[in-house]
């Protein structure tokens, strides 16, 4: 691979990143024109909205196996797809049935352009030896409030849907197309494969599945935490401090920001230290998530929200870069289907968890039991080293397996003259 191609594909997670950020920065901040156009209530809004879910599961599922069937490129194309399902909720979105079935469809597009592009991120990482799993997702949090902000004004100057939507599908397709020619010649490599290098993730059977379900567990709780920062602290602001709305507002974007900026900063240490920054980042986001529980004034909740910002960032990414170290490359897209699915869970679960606790004490006292999310995580934390034991020792047995298959078919070719 030349010097510049092995850039391109070096670049390629952090393209791809940046692409799947743009789109979601442009959703967040045109969903209140989608729901003028599409004509609905807040209440059939939000029911429409449990559909990104529904289709984002599946999809996840799925695709690690496309991935591992047709190479890293595939990340590229679902990415591109994604872009363009924007344009068609945007068109199609004018009543409700409409507005469910095209954000289905973003929910699909979505969840398989996650499992791709982290599959994608994860590989690169294990072929260059950097923390590109970490960067690349502060990538995505440095686009999501980029590409909001610029909505934002778009949408206040065209009022325009479809605007919102082709603006954000024109950097999307476009990043998406430069993943494809980035990972082009990595994919070539893939395809020319023996294809029986499949068969140690067959082999090893259902163990070789366990411990990356459990780190999946463990990254659910990641992911409800930093969902429920995101989703509600912009509520803590208005409810309880009584902020104005502009000022409210700045809640989610800090955290957005702070995520953005510790993942590049970290980065190095979730890579070669991934215990230890999983260990600090729980400390730091249970200490956030307390004092923002309990904080009798504005400026201390708001830096229980940046402790929570900086300790919640490290987590997902380091998990799943430390997940997927032992995987096999034939394998790595459905072991990426694999963690990403359950933790995903964590996601769609995170706001009704939210939503009951607030329900029962109070939005501010809610977040106490978000910072006993991160406590039990931290007490996890101990297992995830026997739990990657577990899967390299499934991964080497089904090698070797397959080794034995593999020389006794050889044995025979050669005694029956094939």
């Amino acid at each position: 691979m030349s010097p510049s191609i092995a850039g391109m594909f070096r670049a390629a997670p952090f393209l791809g990143f940046a692409g799947f950020g743009a789109f979601w920065g442009v959703w967040g901040a045109t969903l209140p024109l989608l729901r003028t156009q599409a004509g609905v209530s807040d209440a059939e809004f939000g029911v429409a909205l449990l559909f990104v879910g529904a289709g984002a599961l599946p999809a996840m599922l799925l695709t690690g196996l496309l991935v591992d069937a047709l190479g890293l490129r595939v990340a590229g194309v679902l990415l591109a797809l994604l872009g363009v399902m924007g344009v068609v909720v945007s068109v199609a979105s004018v009543g409700y049935a409409a507005l469910c079935a095209g954000i289905l469809l973003v929910g699909a597009s979505s969840g398989a352009a996650d499992v791709a592009l982290n599959t994608l991120a994860a590989t690169v990482e294990k072929r260059t030896g950097r923390p590109v799993v970490a960067r690349s997702h502060a990538a995505f949090s440095a686009t999501v409030a980029v590409s909001s902000l610029g909505a934002g004004a778009l949408a206040g100057t065209a009022d325009s849907l479809l605007v919102n939507f082709a603006a954000g599908a024109a950097v999307t397709v476009a990043l998406g197309l430069a993943v494809v020619a980035a990972t082009r010649p990595s994919s070539a490599q893939d395809a020319v494969a023996p294809r029986g290098q499949d068969a140690p993730g067959r082999v090893a059977g259902v163990s070789w599945w366990l411990p990356l379900l459990g780190v999946g567990l463990i990254g659910a709780l990641a992911f409800a935490s930093e969902n429920a920062y995101q989703s509600w602290g912009a509520v803590l602001l208005a409810d309880e401090f009584t902020a104005a709305p502009a000022l409210a507002a700045v809640a989610p974007a800090v955290f957005a920001t702070t995520v953005a900026v510790a993942r590049f900063a970290a980065a190095t240490i979730t890579l070669r230290r991934p215990i230890t920054a999983l260990v600090v980042g729980s400390v730091i986001a249970t200490t956030g998530g307390v004092l923002t529980a309990f904080a009798p004034m504005l400026p201390l909740a708001l830096v229980g929200i940046v402790a929570a910002a900086v300790g919640t960032s490290v987590l997902f990414p380091t998990l799943l870069s430390y997940g997927l170290r032992p995987v096999p490359g034939e394998s790595r897209g459905r072991a990426t289907s694999a963690i990403s699915t359950v933790a995903y869970l964590g996601f769609l679960a995170g706001p009704a968890y939210f939503g009951l606790l607030a329900d029962a004490a109070g939005v501010q006292q809610a977040f106490a039991g978000i910072a006993a999310l991160t406590a039990v995580l931290l007490a996890t934390i101990p297992a995830l080293p026997a739990l990657r034991r577990a899967g390299a020792a499934a991964s080497s047995t089904g090698r070797r397996a397959f080794s034995q298959v593999t020389e006794i078919g050889v044995c025979a070719d050669d005694r029956s003259g094939g």
